[in-house]
């Protein structure tokens, strides 16, 4: 596995890039950028003639990782190449979000094999339904690990965009199959989000829409617990307080929702994923260093997923995490990013992009879900002696 990773800054164009390809072979080109960046026409022919033999696969964000922190209005490119890994790409444009699931489905029907390890998304951010989008993929494919996210459009929640070769739009879902015994995976997924205020019951819910808790209005009652001066910027200001579901028999949260919109006809609030009928919700809230830790904990997930013998390898980690993080963390988020870079070290090249919704397995699993306001980070290396 070779990985080579190329920058530009807000201030910079793509011209100020050196002109020969720093990987002219490489067969994946991962591409993260504003939707300033990935609207100005020029990037996909760019990028095709500098890498003229990858498939090409991107979005657009809330904010680009990169090894060095988080960036704004940047393009953050990772060229890799396979050694022995073998990658399939499928794409398609969704009709809707509420054929989300069908999408999942059919993307892996073209990516299902015996061989297949792990698979890499890039979904649009605003319509598609993250939480039918993955039990899509695995009505197919059952446990195959699944890991990427929603692209984003910084606080914006306008328009997202996604790079598939020539094609940048917006409605695209892109899914990377990547196979052999060769391919070494591991995850990481953890939030730092508490719970707090009252259990609520959800006793009236349509997927990812919840219209009642506790027999009551939705809407009305979200906004009486954030308080009116943080109701008046919804849904906006809802990123500061996500719901987390409860799930009995667990310590710790693991599954959270971002608030994506809100309904004052039938008093609703939209989430990034499904809050089910009868689940109990709390709200959460967090502060900068309880992120940190979270962030940190996940990239110690990653390690103990590695035997000691591949954690001194080249590697790339593909860090997708939530839009809120990163209003909570405000100028200190790259303060994450450099910790996960630490933990998993030098050899490892970090890559991603803030989101609205992250996908991977839970911890220590392989069933993968939609995440928010977490942390997700999928580890891909590559074993030459496989």
């Amino acid at each position: 596995m070779i990985i080579r990773q190329e920058s530009v800054d807000s201030k910079s164009a793509l011209k100020d890039l050196p002109s020969a390809s720093p990987l002219l072979s490489a067969n994946l080109v991962l591409v993260f950028g504003s939707v300033k960046r990935f609207s100005e026409g020029k990037l996909q022919s760019f990028l095709k003639a500098r890498y003229p033999t990858a498939q090409l696969v991107g979005c657009s964000t809330s904010g680009e990782i990169s090894p060095t922190g988080v960036y704004d209005d940047s393009i953050q490119i990772t060229a890799i190449q396979w050694e022995k890994t073998i990658q399939r790409v499928a794409q398609t444009k969704m009709t809707g979000m509420q054929n989300s699931f069908e999408t999942g489905v059919g993307l892996a029907k073209q990516l299902k094999a015996d061989s297949l390890r792990t698979i890499l998304v890039i979904s649009d951010g605003l319509n598609a339904n993250g939480s039918e989008l993955v039990k899509g993929f695995q009505s197919v494919l059952g446990d195959v690990p699944i890991v990427g996210g929603l692209a984003g459009d910084g606080f914006g929640f306008v328009k997202t965009l996604q790079l598939f070769n020539e094609t940048v739009s917006d409605n695209q879902v892109i899914a990377v199959g990547l196979y052999g015994n060769a391919l070494i995976t591991s995850s990481g997924a953890l939030g730092g989000w508490r719970p707090y205020g009252p259990p609520r019951k959800v006793t009236k819910s349509e997927k990812n829409v919840v219209f009642e808790m506790d027999g009551k209005p939705a809407l009305p009652l979200y906004r009486m617990y954030i308080g009116e001066a943080f109701a008046r910027g919804l849904p906006g200001t809802g990123l500061n307080f996500p719901l987390a579901i409860i799930e009995e028999g667990k310590r710790d949260v693991e599954k959270i929702r971002t608030l994506l919109a809100i309904d004052n006809k039938n008093n609703s609030l939209t989430f990034a994923g499904n809050v089910e009928e009868g689940e109990t919700v709390r709200l959460c809230q967090t502060n900068h260093d309880r992120l940190v830790e979270g962030a940190c904990n996940a990239a110690n997930l990653v390690m103990n997923g590695l035997s000691v013998s591949k954690t001194n390898q080249v590697g790339l980690a593909l860090c997708v995490s939530c839009v809120g993080r990163k209003g909570v963390m405000g100028e200190n988020v790259s303060d994450e990013i450099k910790l996960v870079q630490q933990i998993l070290g030098s050899q490892t090249s970090v890559a991603g992009f803030y989101s609205y919704g992250e996908i991977a397995p839970r911890p220590n699993t392989t069933d993968s879900v939609l995440h928010n306001q977490t942390m997700t980070i999928g580890y891909l290396s590559e074993n030459l002696l496989a």
